[in-house]
């Protein structure tokens, strides 16, 4: 079942517009467009600084694979 990321409320699948419809708020998005909105809503389990240290490993990592 999905769950509307406004207000909560149970989404419905139109199979006629291929838009799913919350029953509650009335919000009417398509599955990519939902998709957007669920992962800009996602709360950021990483600090700043943690965040920062895995943007630095990665491109040491990336930079190194380059060189070999």
């Amino acid at each position: 079942m999905l769950y509307c990321p406004e207000c909560g409320g149970e989404m419905k699948h139109i199979s006629a517009t291929k838009r799913y419809v919350c029953k509650s708020c009335g919000l009417a998005v398509t599955p990519q467009e939902l998709f957007e909105l669920r992962r800009k809503l996602r709360p950021k389990l990483e600090s700043k600084d943690e965040e920062h240290q895995k943007q630095r490993k990665e491109y040491l990592k990336w930079w190194l694979s380059k060189k070999k």
